[in-house]
């Protein structure tokens, strides 16, 4: 049974519009959403979570309707939007003896394990905190339920490559009884290389591809040659960049064939949004 699955999700704005976003997730995985700014990534997990009313779709948690049981949902879900900024004035610890009333399993043992790991003092107040430090008293506020899933929307954003390697490390050891799951936004495209398994991709809107990372970029190659074969090339390719002594492209695996003469090399996923979302922009302008 999946334990997240999204379907049909539609939320209409003037000027840009969710459309039928549909992905799933199963236990014991970790996945990457990933888009340009605007693209719909934070728009998705508010409707996801009905903290913005959708215009359309549905959300299963664990196999039951998420709006019809959001009470009960939210006890299993942690959610963590960005930075941490409100009640500035006051102590974490007055903090977590408010939030943890909330959560029937709430665990004051996992609390204290991932505060020492994250080198917090509850006695601190939000405002003595780095904008990194409230990121992590987020994320511990978010791991000291018991959550099976946890939605994070950019939580390494704020983090030196240090600490987010370390929260990475964290990540990998909750999935790893295979009953939890962690669906997170994210731009640092080098993140999800080290630790996701599955990829959603969101485009303008909708979902451009949700699958495992591998597979995604196992469907792409990167492609480089002299000004002669761009002109032969051009039709198949995914994007380009010129520049002195020719080309740089992306192409579909299936297209090798087309290459020949050129040099070609497996594609990373960060080249692979680039040269993807540079393709939308040259059909913008070229309209």
């Amino acid at each position: 049974m999946n334990l997240l699955e999204v379907k049909g999700l539609t939320k209409r704005y003037p000027g840009f519009t969710l459309d039928n976003v549909s992905f799933t997730i199963e236990p014991g995985y970790i996945m990457g959403f990933i888009g340009r700014n605007g693209a719909g990534k934070t728009t998705t997990m508010k409707s996801m979570l009905n903290l913005i009313k959708k215009d359309g779709g549905e959300v299963l948690f664990d196999g039951i309707d998420y709006i019809a049981n959001e009470k009960r949902c939210k006890q299993q879900i942690g959610f963590v939007n960005g930075e941490f900024n409100c009640y500035s004035r006051s102590k974490l610890k007055t903090l977590v003896n408010v939030t943890k009333r909330f959560y029937d399993e709430w665990d004051d043992e996992l609390y204290s394990h991932f505060m020492k790991r994250f080198s917090l003092d509850e006695n601190k107040k939000v405002s003595e905190l780095s904008a990194g430090m409230r990121v992590k008293f987020a994320l511990v506020l978010a791991l000291s339920h018991n959550a099976k899933l946890l939605i994070l929307d950019e939580p390494t954003s704020g983090l030196d490559p240090i600490s987010r390697d370390d929260l990475l490390d964290v990540f990998r050891s909750i999935i790893s009884d295979g009953e939890r799951s962690i669906l997170f936004s994210t731009h640092i495209i080098s993140d999800l290389e080290k630790c996701a398994d599955m990829i959603t991709y969101i485009k303008n809107g909708r979902i451009f591809a949700s699958t495992d990372i591998e597979s995604f970029k196992s469907g792409y190659l990167l492609v480089s040659g002299d000004e002669e074969a761009l002109n032969d090339l051009l039709p198949r390719l995914i994007g380009v960049k010129k520049h002195a002594f020719g080309f740089t492209g992306l192409i579909r695996a299936e297209d090798e064939e087309f290459a020949a003469g050129c040099r070609t090399a497996p594609a990373d996923l960060e080249s692979i949004m680039i040269y993807i979302e540079q393709e939308d922009a040259d059909e913008k302008s070229a309209l």
